[in-house]
């Protein structure tokens, strides 16, 4: 006997699939420098971050909290040395600039909604489905959802600064469907990383889906990933949903 597959739970990435960042990282760091006085270029600090934010996190991963750090002194840590690469050496200069990003970061207006994000998650809800979160960010994401109104769609949140656990670690995905009691087989995963994701949601036995934007897509993405798995905005979301309860049968 046939029966069609019935998605019971969605869990989500946040960063670049919910929400992003009103201004570049490298923006951001200038305008604080410059409300203290210091004047950076916001190029040569975004270009500092990228190669300090790889670093960081190959040698503190997930914000170091297992070797002693918080994810506030980890965050200070990457402003003091992307502002050091970008020629600022001067820490006690940079440390109130430090203090302010790490504050501004956490407020709801840093950040703003991908299109269709409300709406789909909306839509979501109306179709009888769990939502949660499941993030690789700080102990900050909880106040940033509920200032932009988004707390309410999700039944939970994990984040790998809470469960000290890193997508695309397993236990995270793992843990999401023990605390929402329902088989990888009826859950889906919606993210914009391919490793981090789509492949870390797959691993487990989730269903998982791609956003990847209006841009040209990866060669690995492209070669590795069906077209159907792919959501090029969030509003394509219901009708893959619907292709995949439609096309998946099972005994």
């Amino acid at each position: 006997m046939t029966h069609q597959l019935q998605i019971r739970l969605l869990t989500w990435d946040v960063k670049d699939t919910l929400l992003r960042l009103r201004q570049p990282v490298g923006e951001q760091y200038a305008s604080s420098a410059r409300a203290h006085g210091l004047k950076v270029e916001a190029p040569v600090l975004e270009q500092a971050f990228g190669q300090v934010i790889k670093a960081q996190s190959h040698s503190f991963p997930n914000y170091g909290l297992s070797q002693g750090l918080t994810c506030r002194q980890w965050w200070q840590d990457v402003v003091l040395q992307t502002f050091h690469l970008a020629g600022a050496r001067d820490a006690q200069a940079v440390a109130p600039i430090a203090d302010q990003l790490y504050k501004d970061f956490s407020r709801p207006c840093t950040w703003q909604m991908l299109e269709g994000a409300e709406d789909t998650l909306r839509g979501c809800r109306k179709r009888g489905l769990r939502l949660a979160v499941v993030s690789n960010f700080d102990e900050r994401l909880e106040g940033i959802l509920m200032g932009l109104g988004l707390r309410e769609h999700f039944d939970f949140v994990l984040t790998s600064g809470a469960t000290g656990w890193c997508k695309p670690d397993p236990r995270i995905f793992q843990e999401a469907l023990r605390l929402a009691r329902v088989e990888p087989a009826v859950a889906a995963h919606i993210g914009d990383s391919y490793h981090n994701d789509y492949k870390g949601a797959r691993a487990v036995g989730m269903h998982s889906f791609l956003v990847v934007g209006p841009g040209p897509l990866d060669p690995v993405v492209k070669d590795s990933v069906p077209q159907e798995h792919i959501l090029p905005s969030l509003p394509h979301l219901l009708p893959a949903l619907d292709r995949l309860e439609n096309s998946s049968t099972g005994l």
